[in-house]
């Protein structure tokens, strides 16, 4: 059943100005600048970008700001009346994702003071769940890192970029990669973050958006290398040269195009694991939550 339904809104959707919000990380940076440089058709649309860190934008989903928003795919239920769920822009880790650090030789009690980047992130609904009786304090990712070593937590949860390089005095307790494995079974890559769509957006409009973010990261997987240098040149990313190529291999490539029926079943364990645990009150399949495509064919006949 398509779940799509233009619902009512305090705006008015005459402007063709989108307000498109992502996190200043270097795969959401990657995916949506060639659409700001200009080396995609926007069809008459134009997009105002707006930055912040992720769990920022979960929670500005939740109060419905922006029209289009990156988000934790793990917190996606909580708004699914609200946002349609779009096809592109998504992040999964195959063998990789947030890791779990600590000092190296501290043994972590069961009720251990955890950081973790934000209380709606999938990876902190994956550490809840298995660490239930862990104590979370929710701080800005880019300061996790330096409250390990200082000793404010027990232990963190690194995410984005800080997971290819941290400080010497630490190591990996847990790789959220395996507790998802234990979770979900074999086989399966792990959800991290996607794009939501406002549903108060005609439907018309809704698949020229998504239609549009898919071809900017297409161009920007197509033409990778001049994209790199102009986002390096401008200060843009924060991370360069190999690092900044092995993070987009990661989570910015041609599996980010668009939701494949893998990634669609990954979503499907996640949100099933997640009503399992009592985190919302029915199933969701996340096809009824896409935006249907078959409306384009019925006005192109």
């Amino acid at each position: 059943m398509i779940k799509y339904i233009h619902t009512k809104s305090k705006r008015v959707f005459m402007s063709r100005t989108i307000q498109l919000a992502h996190s200043p990380d270097a795969d959401d940076i990657f995916m949506y600048y060639a659409i700001k440089f200009g080396w995609v058709d926007t069809k008459g649309y134009s997009f105002e970008n707006i930055g912040l860190d992720i769990e920022t934008l979960n929670v500005e989903a939740l109060r419905g700001t922006y029209d289009v928003s990156a988000i934790s795919f793990g917190m996606y239920p909580l708004i699914k009346e609200e946002y349609a769920l779009l096809r592109t822009a998504v992040s999964f880790g195959e063998g990789y994702g947030p890791k779990l650090i600590k000092h190296k030789e501290k043994r972590l009690k069961r009720n251990f003071k955890v950081a973790l980047s934000g209380k709606y992130t999938t990876n902190a609904m994956l550490f809840r769940i298995y660490y239930p009786d862990a104590r979370p304090v929710y701080m800005d990712f880019l300061e996790i890192e330096e409250a390990v070593v200082s000793g404010k937590v027990d232990a963190g949860v690194l995410i984005h970029e800080s997971i290819l390089d941290f400080d010497e005095s630490l190591e990996v307790e847990k790789e959220i990669w395996d507790i998802w494995v234990e979770l979900a079974g074999e086989g399966l890559p792990l959800p991290l973050g996607g794009m939501a769509l406002r549903r108060s957006l005609p439907l018309n409009r809704a698949i020229n958006i998504e239609n549009i973010l898919i071809d900017g990261v297409k161009v920007a997987n197509d033409r990778k290398e001049e994209l790199c240098t102009k986002l390096e040149a401008d200060n843009l990313v924060r991370i360069s040269d190999s690092m900044l190529n092995k993070y987009l291999d990661m989570y910015a490539s041609d599996d980010s195009v668009e939701l494949s029926d893998l990634q669609l079943k990954a979503l499907d364990t996640l949100y099933d694991i997640g009503f399992k645990h009592g985190l919302w009150e029915c199933p969701v399949k996340t096809e009824d939550y896409l935006i249907p495509k078959e409306y384009s064919d019925l006005r192109s006949k």
